[in-house]
């Protein structure tokens, strides 16, 4: 059974983004420091699909290998346009945000992907109140078969993670 703290750790640092965006702050810094959290929201999501699936991940923090990587290893993960055609973009924000002085994200930018990476975790299924799907309790009952006996996840969001780990496995049911 894999890990899902990653995706625990991928949620909180889409958190702290959106949180740090509503202090009303304007300045390069406090934006890039935004976007780099948006950024790693994304690599660990990605990476937790991808380790779930059983690929061993390689350290790297390029959203675009690890999209393609996702593909072409049938991660249960739904990618948007947006994720896809921004992956370039994300990459930069991981590393230039942090290490080039002269760079600076946009604050349209910076809410423009906290919409886009909402989306991304709400497409996915990965948030804290129990999805629809999960309140059939058939359908809870078929994703515990996939668990050791005795092992129940311990709140909503974990039922959700697990769920959408095992999704195209219950969807062929």
């Amino acid at each position: 059974m894999c890990d899902i703290r990653l995706f625990r750790s991928a949620y909180t640092e889409f958190e702290l983004a959106r949180e740090i965006f509503q202090i009303p702050r304007n300045d390069e810094a406090f934006l890039n420091g935004i976007a780099y959290h948006l950024q790693q929201s994304v690599e660990k999501l990605l990476k937790a699909f991808l380790e779930c699936k059983g690929v061993t991940v390689p350290n790297t923090h390029d959203i675009y290998k690890l999209v393609r990587m996702s593909r072409q290893n049938g991660s249960n993960i739904v990618l948007t346009f947006w994720l896809e055609d921004r992956a370039d973009t994300l990459t930069r924000w991981e590393t230039d945000t942090r290490y080039n002085m002269d760079y600076s994200v946009e604050a349209q930018k910076v809410q423009e992907g906290l919409e886009e990476i909402r989306n991304l975790f709400e497409m996915n299924g990965i948030k804290e109140e129990l999805c629809t799907e999960l309140k059939d309790e058939g359908v809870k009952r078929r994703l515990c078969s996939f668990f050791p006996k005795d092992f129940s996840p311990a709140d909503d969001f974990e039922w959700n993670c697990y769920y959408q780990i095992y999704r195209k496995q219950l969807e062929k049911e």
